[in-house]
């Protein structure tokens, strides 16, 4: 199997979790930006060179998974198409498009469709698009009439460069330094913004736009497309959320809990904290809060949660791997 963007976050992680399990025993090749090729990782237990992306890097390749930016997926697509590999976005370059088919754990159920073994590609979204459109489905089934989610992202989806400039930013601000801002050209630690600095190469207005078309491709003409906003948090790891939904009034708390636990929702037991995106590291699941009525709209609810940004998308591609394998 060929992993390509091997180098980032969420390469590594599948690369974790695909030698856990029951493709341990399966070669890598691991491949990435020119850039980025001679980083020295390992692979089996085995020392490896991460490789750039040449003519014969997906040779004879039965899955092929992409986990860099979707710049790098959409470049360097038309390379697997002589291997017959099966490809497996999880960066968002080919969601949405005609050929691709979008999956989650429980999104078949979700839309009443037979699972789609013999498709061109597969899209795993991302944790946001994956709580938006299970959210979304979810609420379907108790009438949902309008639903507006506000996710808020973790530096660690602009890679170990965006981690380490909040880190420095962090420090700095507490020594009274000068901040640096290489990556996101603006304050990032102890500040929340809807938008980086016109110098950044990192662009929330192209994230909300990533997470939307996710989103869409998953409902397909299930469910009404959610309301989606994407603003920055200052913290490491973990995607937060904020949504309101106006439901039908016949509506109740057990009912719609019931619900989002049947997508695959994880509610915590009666007395637990909170959903948090601290406590939501390491999970394979989303994490939601009980639902609460708004007091001040009839039909209104409100929901609190949270995801592994890293874990979640990078678990549901290792899943839907040892279905097609």
């Amino acid at each position: 199997m060929v992993i390509a963007g091997a180098s980032s976050l969420l390469g590594a992680e599948l690369k974790s979790l695909l030698e856990e399990s029951r493709f341990a025993g399966w070669e890598f090749r691991l491949v990435d930006e020119e850039i980025l090729a001679g980083t020295l990782t390992e692979a089996g237990g085995e020392p490896a060179v991460i490789q750039p992306v040449e003519e014969g890097s997906f040779e004879k390749a039965r899955l092929v998974f992409f986990a860099g930016s979707p710049e790098f997926t959409r470049r360097n697509l038309k390379a697997t198409g002589g291997s017959g590999a099966i490809v497996i976005d999880l960066s968002g370059g080919i969601a949405g498009e005609s050929k691709t088919v979008a999956w989650f754990p429980k999104l078949d159920g979700l839309l009443d469709r037979e699972f789609k073994k013999d498709a061109a590609a597969y899209a795993i979204p991302s944790a946001a698009a994956t709580t938006a459109a299970t959210l979304a489905l979810a609420l379907s089934r108790n009438g949902m009439r309008r639903l507006a989610i506000v996710f808020f992202q973790p530096v660690s989806e602009a890679g170990r460069a965006g981690i380490e400039e909040l880190e420095s930013q962090t420090g700095q601000l507490l020594s009274f330094q000068g901040l640096g801002r290489p990556v996101f050209d603006t304050q990032v630690a102890f500040n929340m913004v809807d938008r980086f600095g016109p110098g950044s190469a990192q662009k929330l207005e192209a994230i909300r736009e990533r997470v939307r078309v996710e989103t869409r491709a998953s409902l397909g003409k299930k469910a009404a497309v959610p309301a989606i906003q994407v603003v920055h948090a200052p913290v490491f790891y973990g995607t937060a959320f904020s949504a309101w939904a106006e439901l039908e009034p016949g509506a109740d708390a057990a009912k719609i809990a019931r619900a989002c636990s049947d997508a695959g929702i994880m509610l915590p037991a009666e007395g637990d904290g909170g959903p948090s995106n601290v406590g939501a590291t390491g999970e394979k699941s989303i994490v939601l809060a009980k639902p609460e009525a708004d007091p001040s709209q009839p039909g209104g609810w409100w929901f609190w949660g949270a995801a592994d940004n890293i874990r979640l998308p990078a678990a549901n591609a290792v899943k839907l791997a040892e279905m097609l394998a």
